[in-house]
């Protein structure tokens, strides 16, 4: 991790918050940047239908949350590289397939051993599996159908190629464009898509109700030292 890193996540440690906002700082940590941008939306559209449900934008202004996309790599070099902060952590891992869901679990039993620390594996394959295919669609005329446990983003932007009658076709693409272009779709399933999740599309969803659960977990998290 790059020296530059370290030094704006201590500036933002280090800034005050405002009397009557929270004390207690506490971690998010997540994969990536999309990620990020997921939970920024649907905690805003939870908490507009119930109050009590965090709205992890207005925390973050508050200063009683801080996001760490860790950009993927090495996850069981994340499960204690925060812990010298000395700061509550909530880790949400995308469960991917096997065997890197078996390397995932054991991370998140790692962060759970930690005091003030919290862990989730996706019960999905990914934070896009959660979207309505309906909000994808009005997102960006994309019309596709998946399971649990498909690669939302690939079937997205293979989609987006092939409807557009782009050449060559998908599978002779190289690996890195298609790389790229898996990128390019997260990037708007994440935020265009995201923002077109309604409470009842949420929990159509996520008919276990897991987000609700993160959301839950990271409040209480962010309250247990204020």
């Amino acid at each position: 991790m790059i020296p530059s890193f370290w030094a704006a996540l201590r500036a933002r440690m280090a800034r005050r918050p405002p009397a009557e906002t929270y004390r207690a700082k506490l971690l998010v940590v997540v994969e990536g940047k999309h990620d990020v941008e997921f939970l920024r939306r649907v905690s805003r559209t939870l908490h507009g239908d119930d109050p009590r449900s965090p709205d992890l934008s207005e925390l973050e202004l508050r200063g009683a949350v801080v996001f760490v996309p860790f950009g993927g790599g090495d996850i069981l070099g994340w499960t204690d590289r925060l812990a010298g902060l000395n700061q509550s952590e909530f880790h949400l891992y995308d469960r991917e397939a096997p065997p890197e869901t078996a390397v995932r679990e054991r991370a998140a039993a790692i962060v759970n051993a930690r005091p003030k620390c919290r862990a989730f594996l996706t019960g999905k394959r990914s934070l896009e599996n959660y979207l309505s295919p309906r909000a994808i669609y009005e997102a960006r005329g994309v019309d596709i159908r998946f399971s649990d446990h498909d690669h939302v983003a690939e079937l997205a932007a293979r989609y987006d190629w092939s409807i557009a009658g782009r050449e060559p076709p998908w599978d002779a693409l190289a690996a890195r464009a298609r790389k790229r272009l898996r990128e390019r779709a997260k990037r708007w399933l994440n935020t265009q898509a995201a923002q077109r999740m309604t409470v009842e599309r949420i929990d159509q969803c996520d008919p276990q109700g897991e987000i609700r659960a993160w959301l839950q977990t990271m409040a209480r998290l962010a309250n247990a030292m204020s």
